[in-house]
């Protein structure tokens, strides 16, 4: 290990920063592999300079830097005992960008979707698009080679890199580019390391045995994914070393090499036209696996610019995640596998022509059962069911998951069939299942056999199947790696695969780029065996632990963790888009992500003590402080890791520990607080608008000076409601339906305003509004998670309400974490007696927007009701109806008034979640996400618009961050009545 007091000179030699804490550790020992191996230090480098120094440090110190974009590797080639570099959160700046020309250069840090965002104004992109397009980056792009859905038309990264500057081991900074045969020979002259590998190379590639050796053992050149080992194979294709007439550019070398050659530090890339205009997918069903691979041959011959490949375990996993779910429509039956064959044309008639006769053909043959084609925004909901696969494979109940190992397998397109059945095979003789997913129409299918890897005997399975289909691969002249790399999974085989001699001449090139090993060590050559560091130990137990929350959807609080595998989507940055992880956005920090989190709870939770103290790790609580709750990893995380859920049991065992602090206990019991100020409302509200008290107040509790107290409305909205309920006419009350009204504790006592108007709304629109006997809703025990007192809050109202609601008498609320409870927390919280009623009370339990939307849709609506007046309402979503039900409800219901033209604010989450922005040490961050995307939204926004958000709290950050008044959208509504 290296010594702290060094680590500390180095911190202060760089611009950047260096970390070896526990958790910085802890949190980049995996990537999204199956890998597991605590660095030595995490370094954050701001440039090239800091880069040289660390060069410098780890050959002083004999000690290996691996260079990191986002961590979404899937074969750990940024897993290892050394320094991680992790370039992304300072070296990802666009540097200079020519549409003219068609390049741009970048550093190594730039995110791919936010650089096609940016040159798609130019009419242009970087072809390659991944399935992590939203969170990979360049650096990692080049390091793995990566190819994407599109690469039949594209290619791979490597095809699309005419420069690049890196930094070689010995410190010395290098340009990479096209070489003339003058630019080759005076580089062989330099008295330098680069001059030293240009002499290397031309000794290894310039030898016609070697080259008869590669040529001879290297995947067939038809293969369009070749990732296994350096790219040799490509150097020969040029002035230098071949026969044609390319120019020697080792670019090509650096295309897959894992960071075990350079560290990157900017990059040249090609840009190409945007595609053709008009699109459609086909989406082919089919019943067997081997027809699909037989149907992929017709399909390519129409000329598609993708066809992948979704079979049936990927289909399920799809059925359990919300957003997912909504993404299926177009799926038929119960397919084995679909094909999805996408076209792109100039012409909708050449579109047609040719999915027509796709479809001709493929019927001829007798091959699937439906093919429905999409066209439109409505292909984006196919894609994203497609690229979520990855992830959505964790949902998989158990320890038993489909792994990494041959996944990334690549043979002739027209070899497949014969290549699968003979894979199935093998899984036969396992007695396995196998998932089968992604690039068929390149002949790449990720195969992903289902196996526990805390079992020593599944671990041998894992090692036996990657011997085997070696073997097959061999017999297929195919490549072991396709795109996502050899890094510790792959790279034991690759001497097996090429033979001694053509692996000597790999080993040459690394030593010739890397005389100390010290960049990457241990991928691609020397590396330690496949089924060593492993995330999980041999035979491993998986604790069982006492929970609040039913976790046996999981089986259990740690597999519930499990989950997490890593892919990285919460890292998505607010350009991208979403709500997940707001904390990561604003800080751009993996200790704030969503992954992180996970990756600390395993670590920490997993390991053998006393039960007693399981729970009593300070730094997870650190680690979980910075997750607002706002429950978009329970929707967006493909997994549908549930941090808020999770969060919220940590802390009620925390808690056990350290006892309730006193914030907590008055954030919890804030109804209580309220409901003693509501006696005396109008004093009550001098002294919380009084700015002495009111900085008296937060200090004392530890709120932020500067935030605002919400007020205590003039009356309880209970009081309030029952005595508009009396006064309202008889003959009003039954003329469409009826609806109860849940008066959650928020409208009860801050906005019985808005519930009165939601009443007269209601009223007015012919529904009979009734009241039922029950409890707060629990929320602010629920963020605080105080889960003793939360489920007897839930209990109580399960018991009151579940004789009283029905689908007859739907229970419609107006604040949507209130309400939404009853469908998220309520059913696994409550007491296990209760649960079956929990569960069908939730069937019935609607946000008022939900139930309003839904009569407009049965015609029991109509915006003759409403104003004609021309209005332009802004939607601010709140997270938690984005995470369980959905803002579409709300956009609806805003949008009856005919001439209400209504935008949704493309923010994430507010900042506020709750009470976290009224808290000291989070209001910072707390207005750093709301300065993402919704403050500049809202100041923006023409004087005469209305701002809309469903949620108290989120009215009240967009006041206090930007000093204008959001309304909830039934006031907006309300206001637009016919009086």
């Amino acid at each position: 290990m290296i010594a702290a007091d060094k680590l500390s000179l180095l911190n202060s030699e760089l611009q950047g920063e260096v970390h070896w804490d526990d958790t910085h550790l802890t949190i980049y020992a995996t990537d999204a592999s199956v890998y597991k191996e605590k660095p030595q230090a995490v370094a954050f480098p701001k440039n090239s300079e800091d880069l040289i120094s660390l060069v410098h440090f780890a050959k002083t110190n004999q000690t290996g830097l691996i260079p990191r974009t986002a961590g979404t590797s899937l074969a750990g080639q940024v897993v290892g005992n050394g320094i991680v570099v992790d370039v992304g959160r300072y070296m990802n700046q666009v540097i200079e960008f020519n549409p003219k020309e068609r390049y741009v250069w970048v550093e190594p840090g730039v995110n791919l979707e936010e650089l096609n965002k940016m040159t798609a104004k130019e009419g242009l992109f970087f072809g390659p698009e991944t399935s992590t397009a939203n969170r990979c980056m360049i650096g990692g792009m080049l390091g793995n080679n990566a190819c994407g859905l599109h690469s039949l038309v594209y290619g791979s990264t490597r095809d699309h890199t005419l420069e690049v500057e890196a930094i070689l081991s010995d410190g010395s900074t290098v340009l990479f580019a096209d070489l003339s045969d003058e630019d080759y020979a005076e580089k062989k002259r330099l008295d330098t390391l680069e001059g030293q590998l240009y002499r290397d190379l031309d000794r290894i590639l310039g030898s016609s045995h070697h080259q008869a050796l590669i040529k001879k053992n290297y995947p067939d050149p038809g293969i369009p994914r070749r990732n296994t080992g350096y790219a040799l194979d490509l150097l020969l294709d040029n002035r230098i070393f071949g026969t044609n007439e390319e120019a020697l550019n080792l670019c090509k070398l650096l295309g897959g090499s894992e960071g075990t050659l350079v560290l990157f530090t900017k990059i040249k890339l090609n840009l190409v036209p945007l595609p053709p205009p008009v699109k459609a997918v086909l989406c082919a069903h089919f019943s067997e696996i081997q027809e699909t691979l037989e149907a992929n041959l017709i399909a390519l011959k129409q000329g598609p610019t993708a066809v992948e490949l979704m079979d049936s375990t990927v289909l399920s996993c799809t059925k359990s995640n919300k957003d997912q779910e909504a993404n299926r429509y177009f799926v038929e039956g119960d397919p084995r596998t679909i094909l999805i064959i996408e076209f792109a044309e100039e012409t909708k008639a050449v579109l047609d022509g040719k999915i027509e006769q796709c479809i001709k053909q493929l019927k001829q043959a007798q091959y699937g059962y439906a093919y429905p084609v999409v066209y439109g925004e409505d292909i984006n909901k196919v894609w994203n069911l497609r690229k979520a696969g990855l992830g959505l494979l964790a949902n998989i109940p158990g320890d038993e998951k489909s792994v990494t190992v041959i996944e990334d397998t690549a043979v002739h397109v027209e070899q497949l069939p014969a290549y699968i059945a003979e894979i199935e095979a093998i899984f036969e003789r396992y007695q396995m299942e196998c998932v089968y997913h992604a690039h068929i129409g390149t002949g790449e299918l990720h195969l992903r056999p289902v196996l526990n890897l805390k079992s020593s005997d599944d671990v041998q399975k894992f090692r036996g199947i990657a011997e085997e289909t070696v073997s097959l691969i061999k017999k297929y002249r195919g490549s072991f790696s396709g795109e996502h790399g050899d890094g510790r999974l792959r790279a034991n085989f690759i001497k097996d695969l090429y033979g001694d001699d053509v692996y000597s001449l790999l080993e040459q090139v690394k030593m010739s780029f890397d005389p100390d090993n010290i960049l990457n060590p241990g991928k691609i050559v020397n590396s330690p065996p496949m089924v060593e560091f492993l995330r999980y130990e041999p035979d491993q137990v998986t604790p069982e632990i006492d929970t609040y929350f039913d976790f046996s959807s999981s089986e259990g609080f740690i597999r519930a963790i499990e989950k997490c595998n890593g892919s990285g989507d919460c890292r998505k940055s607010h350009i991208i888009g979403g709500t997940l992880c707001p904390s990561y956005q604003a800080t751009l920090d993996e200790r704030n992500s969503t992954r992180a989190r996970a990756n600390m709870l395993r670590e920490y939770l997993s390991k053998p003590t006393d039960k007693k103290q399981l729970f009593n790790q300070p730094a997870v609580y650190e680690i979980l402080d910075l997750c607002l709750s706002c429950k978009a990893c329970k929707n967006e995380c493909p997994s549908s890791v549930d941090m808020a859920k999770l969060k919220a049991e940590f802390l009620s065992h925390w808690y056990a520990h350290k006892g309730i602090p006193l914030r907590t206990r008055v954030i919890g019991g804030i109804t209580k607080i309220n409901r003693l100020g509501s006696i005396f409302p109008a004093l009550t509200n001098l002294f919380l608008t009084n700015a002495a008290f009111t900085r008296s107040f937060n200090k004392m509790i530890g709120f932020a000076q500067t935030r605002s107290l919400p007020t205590i409305s003039k009356r309880p909205l209970i009081i309030s409601a029952r005595s508009a309920l009396l006064r309202i006419n008889p003959s009003q009350k039954s003329t469409i339906g009826q609806v109860c009204l849940y008066i959650d504790e928020f409208s009860n006592y801050n906005d019985a305003h808005i519930g009165l108007k939601a009443i007269h709304l209601l009223t007015e629109l012919g529904y009979r509004v009734v009241l039922k006997k029950h409890d707060i809703s629990a929320r602010s025990y629920l963020s605080k998670g105080l889960l003793k007192k939360a489920r007897r809050i839930i209990d109580r109202n399960v018991t009151l309400l579940k004789d009283e609601i029905s689908d007859s008498l739907p229970l419609i609320g107006i604040e949507p974490s209130a309400i939404l409870g009853f469908r998220d927390e309520y059913p696994d919280l409550v007491s296990p007696h209760l649960k079956p009623a929990a569960l069908e009370l939730a069937k019935n339990c609607l946000l008022i927007d939900e139930f309003i939307a839904n009569e407009l849709k049965a015609g029991r609506i109509a915006s003759s009701s409403f104003t004609g007046e021309t209005r332009h309402v802004l939607l601010h979503g709140h997270c938690q109806q984005k995470a369980v039900a959905s803002t579409q409800s709300t956009l609806d219901m805003l949008s009856i008034p005919k001439n209400y033209r209504v935008t949704e604010i493309p923010s994430g989450c507010c900042g506020m979640a709750g009470s976290f922005g009224y808290e000291a040490e989070h209001y910072e961050l707390s207005m750093k996400v709301g300065e993402l995307v919704l403050f500049p939204a809202v100041r923006s926004a023409n004087p005469n618009a209305l701002i809309a958000a469903g949620g108290t709290s989120c009215r009240h950050q967009i006041k206090d961050g930007t000093g204008k008044q959001a309304h909830h959208p039934i006031e907006i509504l309300h206001a637009a009545l016919f009086n």
